[in-house]
């Protein structure tokens, strides 16, 4: 397949009053028309700021984009000006951001919030944008949508709420649609309903798609692909059948390991990963996940490995081969 998005060692960084943060470290990914890919790690990792980078949405200070470049139809997202962006974001590249409640905007209404990206980047008129705007929210579900137009964000639950997250995303029917852990604020039946609407609407529309999230257990049949990030860094990467059948870095087995299931016996604990994710506010030397890591090894303290390609598909940063417990 074709990529329809190629980041290249983007690495970013944030000036503090308490120092510097390493929160991506160099890390390279791409993405493919049509596919949708999984960016999975606990909060803090990176997943996020690579995205909101690669759209230019990174506040500039006290972020800083050290290096790397994200190409999209031969433009470098991450070196173009805020005009350029302008015309990519919203209409080539949308995002579903985690909390709608922050994202929306109170003192507008949905039919103002959803209008304005039809009549800027499908030159239509108000008329029409309206008549698209409630064609696109009966499009997710949301009943009435006609009588609810003129209605503002705190008007609607939760879940509600979202579904006009995602019909303002797909307004100008984008190439790629970024889902920045769109159901974390919604109960289990909500996020369940969510994640149905996204899957029927992505192959209606034939979108690629980025899912960013901490749970594994939505993975599964959502993605083609998975992206594991732990520390700022990608240490994994492999198809999605590979992951949940043959994890081969320690973190994502862990994160496997973590996850509720339903041969627990009784009183099975579910396992945990011991101690706590980096702060960041040091440059890595070592591998990031050395201090928690059952297999690590001397080498792992002294130098992060950097992603390599095995036989079966994966990308692996890891001193250690897990299958064997022998360094690489």
């Amino acid at each position: 397949m074709d990529a329809v998005l190629q980041v290249n060692d983007l690495a970013v960084h944030f000036l503090t009053p308490e120092g510097t943060v390493y929160a991506v470290n160099g890390i390279s990914f791409s993405l493919d028309n049509s596919e949708t890919l999984a960016v999975v790690g606990e909060s803090g990792c990176g997943k996020s700021v690579t995205m909101l980078s690669i759209l230019g949405l990174v506040p500039i200070p006290p972020g800083k984009i050290v290096k790397g470049n994200a190409m999209y139809q031969e433009m470098d997202l991450l070196h173009s000006t805020e005009a350029q962006l302008e015309l990519i974001r919203g209409k080539e590249i949308s995002m579903i951001f985690q909390d709608p409640m922050t994202s929306l905007n109170p003192v507008l209404t949905i039919k103002k919030q959803i209008t304005e990206s039809l009549q800027r980047h499908m030159g239509l008129d108000m008329e029409k944008a309206t008549q698209q705007a409630i064609a696109l929210l009966n499009q997710v579900g949301l009943s009435d949508a006609q009588q609810r137009l003129n209605d503002y964000p705190h008007q609607f639950s939760g879940g509600m709420r979202q579904r006009v997250m995602i019909a303002m995303a797909l307004a100008c029917m984008p190439r790629i649609l970024i889902a920045d852990e769109p159901t974390t604020a919604l109960d289990v039946t909500i996020q369940a309903q969510i994640v149905e609407l996204v899957i029927a609407l992505r192959d209606r529309l034939g979108m690629a798609m980025i899912w960013i999230t901490h749970d594994l257990g939505v993975v599964a049949g959502l993605a083609d692909r998975v992206i594991v990030m732990y520390g700022g860094c990608i240490v994994e990467e492999a198809p999605v059948t590979q992951v949940y059948e043959n994890p081969r870095h320690p973190y994502t087995m862990a994160l496997l390991a973590a996850l509720p299931r339903a041969d627990l016996r009784r009183n099975q604990r579910l396992k945990s990963i011991p101690g706590a994710p980096p702060t960041l506010h040091a440059e890595l030397r070592g591998c990031p996940f050395a201090p928690r890591c059952d297999f690590a090894i001397d080498h792992c303290w002294s130098e992060n490995p950097s992603l390599q390609t095995t036989p079966s598909e994966h990308k692996i940063a890891c001193w250690v081969d897990v299958q064997t417990g022998k360094a690489r």
